[in-house]
């Protein structure tokens, strides 16, 4: 997996840990939201892309 996210994006999953462990320091709940709100983004991405590859006839790339 990390192959896949190049520099950029192993850099930009860093950010959003350390944003989120900054956040939980200061107040876990707000934290907790936060964290499921970015789960949830992933999982809309995911099937987005997922989406755009059927149609295209590439199913099997996700």
């Amino acid at each position: 997996m990390i192959d896949r996210l190049g520099r950029i994006g192993i850099v930009g999953v860093v950010v959003v840990i350390a944003g989120l462990a900054l956040t939980a320091l200061v107040n876990p709940l707000v934290a907790g939201g936060i964290a499921l709100v970015l789960v949830g983004t992933a999982l809309i991405v995911r099937g987005v892309v997922g989406y755009a590859l059927e149609a295209m006839g590439m199913s099997g790339m996700v």
